[in-house]
């Protein structure tokens, strides 16, 4: 299904549908008014390839971006500085923990890449943070997932363990395998850690205020 684009000045860009519910989901739990899109763009090839475009489209004024750190935080943050250097923007030579909002003449740029700006990982590592606190059942996730891969049974590489095991978490849930986004609507998730606070302020910074 195509999402219909509503709000022509502003526009969140992530790297997939994951990510655009878990936002979508964060924004209702802390009542983020509704200004801005939130663009599924496909995977990260697409998104960077679509971030001069978004800045040509008429009456722009901001342009928020969240992606992956995966297995280089610095690779994938000199990419999209560069990105943003070519568009004008000044940008600085490390990405702050808190994110990046930057502003050229009438137009602000956002950079938010996960899990938290300052290490390598991904949406799934993100979204492990929101897990309670004193939760009994991640532990034996870890234990499980551990068990597994000491066998030599694990079939997802271990660059994606981060995906096998809030996914395993989520599918002892009492409903099981309710998506990321959906879980922190159920509270299934907490909203409570310092990280999910800081993602919440970048959002605000770059799009309220």
């Amino acid at each position: 299904m195509k999402i219909i684009e509503k709000y022509p000045p502003q526009k969140l860009l992530v790297e997939g549908n994951d990510d655009q519910h878990v936002i979508w989901a964060l924004c209702e739990k802390f009542s983020i008014p509704e200004v801005f899109d939130v663009i599924d763009c496909g995977g990260i090839e697409n998104l960077f390839k679509s971030i001069s475009l978004r800045f040509k489209q008429t009456g722009i004024k901001t342009v928020g971006i969240i992606i992956d750190a995966d297995i280089d935080l610095n690779d994938r943050w000199l990419n999209v500085r560069n990105l943003l250097i070519n568009q004008g923007f000044n940008m600085p030579e490390n990405l702050p923990n808190n994110g990046l909002v930057s502003i050229n003449g009438n137009v602000k740029v956002g950079i938010w890449i996960m899990p938290s700006n300052d290490t390598n990982g991904m949406l799934e590592d993100f979204v492990s943070f929101l897990v309670p606190q004193n939760d009994e059942l991640l532990p034996i996730v870890d234990a499980t997932l551990d068990n597994i891969e000491n066998q030599k049974l694990n079939k997802y590489a271990l660059v994606h363990k981060s995906k096998a095991r809030i996914h395993s978490w989520l599918s002892w849930q009492e409903d099981p395998g309710t998506p990321m986004g959906l879980s922190i609507t159920k509270r299934y998730l907490t909203t409570d850690s310092e990280t999910c606070k800081q993602l919440i302020n970048w959002l605000q910074k770059l799009f309220i205020e």
